[in-house]
């Protein structure tokens, strides 16, 4: 049982979007997120959905975004269901912004090639895989509707104009200070943030903190138990985020390339999936997952949102 798709009609209603995982129903003064099951990576949604990864995703994002409040205010005003998250709505801006403190993932794929240079920032000779960075890095992203993210530098930025120097170097100062606070969070629940990418938009002129944060849909995470030791013996990390479902779709010969075609999971690797999403779940939050029921969940869902706002 999983929740793939919604499409509510619901009272007050003035728009509807739907993402790769999120679905977003708008109102004058609000939007309602339904956070689904859908899974993507390489930026293609793959064909089955993870069973109770949106709730797992919808916890975490509120677990940080409470907890963030003092660095920046943030769109999140409830959570009436585990799947739906209620808050403000307000201008995107098209940016990505990625924060790195460690050499993994699309940054490794890039050194590995070569390439020292990352969004115009460059990366120190002599790196291995999961090294840390000195100081954590900004490799920012524009935000597509839709197609892949493209890689941009900070002199980009600025000189397409898709944000101001002040903008920026608020969204600088915020994605820095959330980082930082999210390292301090993994540390005490024996985790190493390595790295994790944050959305922002304008709201009555100020800047407010969007979308999810922290979650493994956005953010990898290392077992910091035997890190260094791992690293010294050029082993790999152990790491909690869904970079093992990348892995798996390259090994099965697709990572969103033209002509390529996505595998189906088999029931095996979905359970895995389902699995570590609720073990990250446990360890990034310090708490106990609970399973909603999906017994009637679009009426519970619909419900929801029509209760609060109506409250």
């Amino acid at each position: 049982m999983s929740l793939k798709n919604t499409d509510y009609k619901l009272p007050g209603q003035t728009a509807y979007y739907s993402g790769k995982v999120r679905d977003v129903y708008f109102f004058d003064d609000q939007m309602a997120i339904v956070v689904t099951d859908r899974i993507s990576a390489f930026d293609h949604v793959l064909p089955r959905a993870i069973p109770y990864k949106g709730q797992v995703l919808n916890n975490i994002a509120a677990h940080f975004l409470n907890a963030s409040r003092d660095i920046i205010p943030n769109w999140l005003q409830a959570t009436p269901h585990p799947n739906v998250s209620i808050g403000h709505t307000c201008e995107p801006i098209k940016l990505e912004m990625v924060v790195r403190g460690y050499l993994a993932g699309h940054a490794w794929r890039t050194y590995r090639s070569g390439e020292r240079v990352l969004c115009g920032v460059t990366m120190p000779e002599g790196m291995q895989e999961a090294d840390a960075f000195k100081t954590p890095i900004i490799t920012p992203a524009t935000k597509a509707d839709e197609g892949h993210d493209e890689d941009i530098s900070k002199e980009e930025i600025l000189s397409q104009e898709i944000v101001s120097s002040e903008i920026w170097e608020q969204l600088e100062k915020a994605s820095l200070a959330l980082f930082s606070l999210g390292t301090k969070m993994a540390k005490e629940q024996g985790l190493i943030l390595v790295d994790t990418k944050y959305e922002f938009g304008i709201k009555d002129g100020a800047l407010m903190l969007i979308d999810e944060i922290h979650t493994p849909d956005s953010s990898r995470y290392y077992i910091s138990d035997g890190y260094a030791q791992r690293q010294q013996n050029g082993e790999r990390q152990k790491q909690l985020s869904k970079e093992f479902v990348r892995e798996w779709l390259m090994e099965n010969g697709f990572q969103g390339k033209d002509g390529e075609v996505m595998p189906e999971m088999p029931d095996s690797f979905l359970n895995l999936v389902t699995d570590r999403y609720i073990d990250l779940h446990d360890r990034i939050t310090g708490t106990t997952f609970v399973k909603g029921s999906y017994d009637n969940i679009d009426r519970d869902i619909q419900s929801s949102i029509t209760n609060y706002r109506s409250s």
